[in-house]
């Protein structure tokens, strides 16, 4: 049984190797001949390629002849037009070559022609310079006078005419002018001053404080005098105590420190209490009075004139010229007074009255701080005016209102016109009699000083000037020609309020005596 087993295991091992093996040849062949087959197509395809390639190569050829033939028939063609083109310019060249030759020629002999010419005109002026010469030597003999002379007499002659004539024209012109003139200045500064009225307080540099009984005087004074130097000291004024009864005197140059010592010792001699310590206290409340009452001086300034959003600084300097004093004339009633009249010409005129009123009310702010600043209250102005970024008309105007520069705008001139009205109304400013004398001095001076003037005399507080001129040196058109330069003179020389009249006289006489 198991033999029979072991051979049929053998039997099946042995078909099973020989299938295999079959199996393994069969599937040899049927791969060799793939292979064959595949080697044939691979052969048939590069053959195909191989034929593709050589007629693509032969197209390519051909093209490209084409392409060189087409290129040079496009040049030989470009080349025959250029051929062509250089030709004509050639042709052209030879034309313009033989037409400038033919203009040279001409040329030349117009030159000899003109040459021909120059040298006879040159004899010609030879010849008219003699017959010139000699003319003239016959007429300087006929009128025995050189040819000098006879220009300075004709100069003279004619320059006397001219004088003679602008002398006419400008006296026509400013008798229109002023009557022009004089006229709707008249109406426009009557209108303004008929509706701006303002107070004016005249102030110097003391104050008095009254005192209730003389004993008082020794309790300021104080021991050894150290109340007197405290208050001294704090307030940077000097006290003066005289023999004037009941009443103490106060010193000073700047009026704000001034008003606080007045105020300190009204306090102190209200509360009786009088003592360094409580000097101080009184100072320091003082202090703080005057600061209040400058800054609501301000703010009513700006109030009363019509300004509004004006910078606050600006305004405390405003209420500092309450206490400041110009000839005797309240600056701050004084800048209020110019704004009024600046803004109701500029009204009239037709200009921004704000920036007017602005203006006028700011004009003089650089005397608020003359006191504690070197320089002129002008120069002052403008530099506060443009720390606090002004307007620029503002600026020039406060610039210009005394002529340090001259004015550029309407709101300049009529600045320094409402500023004149101000300051030249009666009784607002005074002046003292050695400034007074000079002003006369120098007027008469500066009429004596132009030639043909015999002698001037200053009336009227200085309001006219009569001149006496010399009448064989002055005739009477020449007379209004020096009344102008005397006028330009005495307007750039000397500062004034209101205007001042110039008056020449001449004075002729026809003299003889009987024998």
């Amino acid at each position: 049984m198991l033999v029979k087993f072991l051979i049929a295991t053998a039997a099946f091992v042995i078909g099973a190797v020989a299938g295999i093996a079959f199996g393994i040849m069969y599937r040899k062949r049927i791969a060799e001949g793939k292979i064959g087959s595949a080697e044939l197509e691979a052969s048939r395809i590069i053959e195909e390629a191989e034929k593709t390639a050589e007629s693509k190569k032969k197209e390519a050829l051909l093209e490209a002849k084409e392409e060189i033939i087409r290129q040079k028939n496009e040049a030989d063609r470009e080349a025959k037009e250029r051929r062509n083109e250089l030709s004509r310019l050639e042709k052209r060249a030879i034309s313009r070559e033989e037409t400038l030759e033919r203009k040279i020629e001409g040329c030349e002999r117009k030159e000899e022609a003109l040459n021909k010419k120059i040298k006879e005109n040159s004899d010609l002026t030879e010849e008219i310079e003699q017959i010139k010469q000699q003319q003239v030597e016959k007429l300087e003999s006929i009128a025995q006078m050189t040819c000098e002379q006879a220009k300075t007499e004709l100069v003279e002659k004619i320059a006397g005419e001219a004088r003679h004539d602008a002398a006419v024209k400008l006296s026509e012109i400013e008798a229109q002018l002023k009557d022009d003139a004089e006229a709707r200045a008249r109406d426009l500064i009557t209108l303004a001053i008929q509706r701006c009225a303002s107070d004016h307080v005249s102030e110097v540099t003391v104050s008095v404080v009254p005192l209730p009984s003389d004993d008082m005087k020794g309790r300021i004074i104080g021991r050894e005098g150290r109340n007197i130097r405290t208050i001294e000291t704090l307030t940077g004024v000097e006290l003066i105590i005289d023999d004037t009864p009941e009443a103490i005197t106060i010193s000073g140059f700047d009026p704000v420190r001034r008003e606080i010592a007045r105020i300190a010792l009204e306090k102190l001699i209200s509360d009786g209490r009088i003592h360094p310590a409580r000097i101080e206290e009184m100072v320091e409340k003082a202090k703080k009075e005057v600061e209040t009452s400058i800054r609501q001086a301000g703010e009513r300034a700006t109030f009363d004139v019509g300004i509004h959003g004006m910078n606050s600084e600006l305004i405390k300097l405003l209420g500092r010229l309450k206490y400041r004093t110009s000839y005797g004339q309240n600056v701050l009633t004084h800048s209020i007074e110019v704004a009024h009249i600046a803004g109701i010409i500029a009204d009239e005129l037709g200009v921004d009255s704000t920036i007017a009123k602005c203006a006028g009310l700011l004009h003089d702010i650089g005397k608020a701080m003359t006191q504690e600043i070197e320089g002129s209250h002008v120069q002052i102005g403008v530099d506060i005016a443009k720390k606090y970024k002004e307007n620029k008309d503002i600026i020039h105007a406060i610039e210009a209102h005394h002529n340090d520069v001259e004015p550029r705008t309407l709101v300049a001139m009529i600045v320094q016109a409402a500023d004149a009205v101000s300051a030249a109304r009666p009784g607002a400013r005074r002046e003292d009699l050695e400034n007074y004398l000079k002003r006369l001095e120098k007027l008469e001076e500066i009429a004596d000083s132009f030639p043909g003037v015999d002698k001037s005399y200053a009336i009227q507080a200085g309001r006219e000037i009569r001149i006496m001129v010399k009448p064989e040196e002055v005739n009477d058109e020449q007379m209004v020609i020096v009344a102008r330069d005397i006028c330009k003179k005495i307007e750039s020389s000397l500062e004034y309020p209101g205007q001042i009249k110039i008056s020449l006289i001449r004075e002729s006489r026809a003299v003889d005596y009987a024998k």
